[in-house]
């Protein structure tokens, strides 16, 4: 995600603190989290589909979701 954007998240955060937030600046808000975590979630994903396991034998096999939530 674009530091422009989550400097954006922050700024209205602050906001929302101090004074309170528009409708509009609320929904703003609301699309970046979510695009925010999206953000978040993909890189951990992507993270984790790197990881691999070495058992004792030396065999190396990639680390196996339990749950398929894609």
């Amino acid at each position: 995600m674009e530091k422009k954007k989550i400097d954006r998240i922050n700024e209205l955060y602050k906001k929302n603190k101090i004074e309170g937030l528009t409708d509009e600046e609320k929904i703003e808000q609301s699309l970046l989290r979510e695009e925010y975590l999206e953000s978040v979630r993909k890189n951990f994903k992507s993270t984790m589909n790197t990881i691999k396991l070495k058992d004792e034998k030396g065999n190396i096999t990639p680390l196996k979701p339990k749950h398929k939530n894609d």
